[in-house]
């Protein structure tokens, strides 16, 4: 017994992580605390040792296999321990060798059905002495980070109307906030937090407002019953302002508007929201009354930066729908943005950022053809910022489709889209692009031969890494893109890459279909 407590001491089992450690990520570039690796969003790490003239010597250290088909994790890794997450169950692992510590899992209901997506898990939160992971049947439960042993659990949702949770939760002082999947199912989104120590909801802020609440006037009729807005991917934090800031999916039904005319707020949009309270401290609306399936379920990446001769606290973001976005990140303003991938179904952005439409771009019962797909120019996978570089470096995917409409009918736990498409997955193709920071200028382009489905991360060592739909992992220069090296998984790469170091040796981690790769020197 005390040999198997020294070993769980040496791992790091016996850790704490408080609030202040997660808020000074930064000081610790050794540990992957959260699910972006900070608060920011920025998906960023400043170990350097791996470089441009040593990458080359990259290879796979250890490995782990998944029973379900293509993870999707983003691993958090605390002090030589890697908690990994899948659908209803969670780990840790020695981040050394791969060696099993402790695993959870919680059956999943046999008549779960996800409704428009995967049976995914994003990865999990560490606050305490806590591990926090939602479930495809929607509970948030904590776990002892020590054992794995359940700390509690509370539900969040009903899975029979649709609901599930896919992302990964965010720890914020004393707070878990968690979003929900399901808006093919035709749900009302909401974000909601918990409290860490005993699972009791603190706030819910639904993401479709009802009556009497700003902004459901933009919803005809009772719509807003059936509006989706679902909030899918995790979100950043401004610990100054006591912020979270997070994505909304579309409206729904998705692809068939005539029913919910108006422009179906807080749908498509970034939400800023104190996090004391759960109240919204201002929105922005990427792209007003969706017909395309166009989620801005996106990592808000937190910066700094010169705008107009005006230093400014800033949000970036590459959208779903082909725009690259810069916000004032304290009151929601537009401040620039410009079309980073192709689209066709706008002419840009006004001053106010709002689109200006192109007509006849919506869809139709023969199809409109329009770029982007429905997948989007990029989607759920994290882009990264490198404050060295001062760029952003997104995944892109350049595909067109002809997009349907249809008749849709409610009801509960059955898709709810209202049409759908046909891709053009012939002339698809994808690439890594470098943005400019301030502007969403194309500094760099890297050619993939299929739109990807994997996120990226940049190093402070000057290296780009993400991952292809073909299997390849790769690194690429950060400031010229140039290919340095690629390692061939296997399988297809639908995660997002996360760096960390053990004993003074820096290693990058990245799921490829069923298998978690530890690549080191």
């Amino acid at each position: 017994m005390r040999a198997a407590l020294i070993s769980m001491l040496a791992c790091g089992l016996g850790a704490q992580v408080p609030f202040e450690r997660l808020v000074n990520a930064h000081r610790e570039p050794w540990n992957w605390l959260t699910y972006s690796g900070n608060y920011q969003g920025h998906r960023y790490s400043l170990l350097k040792q791996i470089t441009p003239d040593n990458v080359a010597r990259l290879h796979p250290v250890w490995m782990v296999q998944f029973e379900n088909s293509r993870t999707e994790v983003s691993p958090l890794v605390v002090d030589g321990v890697m908690y990994i997450t899948a659908p209803n169950m969670a780990a840790a692992l020695d981040a050394r060798t791969g060696r099993r510590l402790w695993s959870w899992s919680r059956p999943v209901p046999r008549d779960l059905e996800t409704i428009g997506f995967g049976r995914v898990n994003r990865g999990a939160a560490i606050l305490d002495d806590r591990i926090f992971v939602g479930t495809l049947d929607s509970y948030l439960v904590a776990l002892d980070a020590r054992s794995g042993a359940v700390r509690w659990e509370t539900k969040v949702a009903d899975y029979k109307t649709g609901h599930c949770i896919t992302a990964a939760p965010l720890a914020i002082k004393d707070k878990i906030i968690v979003g929900i999947s399901g808006g093919e199912a035709g749900i009302r989104g909401f974000v909601d937090a918990y409290d860490a120590a005993t699972g009791k909801q603190v706030w819910r802020l639904w993401t479709v407002p009802g009556p009497g609440e700003q902004g459901n006037e933009t919803w005809a009729g009772e719509s807003w019953k059936t509006g989706a807005a679902s909030t899918w991917v995790t979100g950043a934090y401004d610990p100054q302002w006591n912020l979270v800031y997070w994505g909304t999916g579309n409206p729904g039904p998705d692809w068939n508007g005539d029913t919910r005319g108006g422009d179906n707020l807080y749908s498509c949009s970034f939400l800023a929201i104190d996090a004391g309270s759960g109240k919204l401290r201002w929105h922005f609306q990427f792209t007003p009354h969706d017909t395309h399936d166009w989620d801005s379920t996106l990592v808000p990446m937190l910066t700094e930066g010169t705008i107009r001769g005006k230093a400014r606290k800033l949000i970036v973001s590459p959208n779903r729908n082909g725009f690259y976005y810069v916000l004032d990140r304290e009151t929601g303003e537009f401040l620039a943005g410009q079309a980073y991938a192709r689209q066709t179904w706008a002419k840009g952005l006004d001053d106010r950022g709002r689109p200006v439409l192109i007509p006849n771009m919506e869809p139709s019962v023969e199809g409109t053809l329009v770029w982007p797909s429905l997948q989007g120019a990029t989607n759920w996978f994290s882009p990264s910022y490198s404050p060295l570089a001062k760029l952003v470096y997104v995944s892109v995917r350049e595909m067109g489709a002809y997009y349907y409409k249809n008749e849709a009918e409610y009801k509960p736990g059955t898709m709810f889209t209202g049409g759908g498409e046909r891709p053009l997955r012939q002339q698809a193709f994808g690439a890594v692009r470098a943005l400019e920071m301030e502007t969403g200028k194309q500094r760099w382009e890297f050619r993939l031969h299929s739109p990807p489905w994997a996120g990226v991360m940049a190093t402070a060592g000057g290296l780009v890494f993400g991952g292809s739909d073909e299997g390849n992992v790769f690194a690429l220069d950060a400031l010229t893109g140039k290919p340095l090296w690629d390692y061939q998984a296997g399988g297809p790469v639908a995660a997002n890459p996360i760096s960390f170091a053990i004993d003074g040796r820096q290693y990058v981690a990245v799921a490829a279909d069923r298998v978690l790769i530890v690549f080191g020197l």
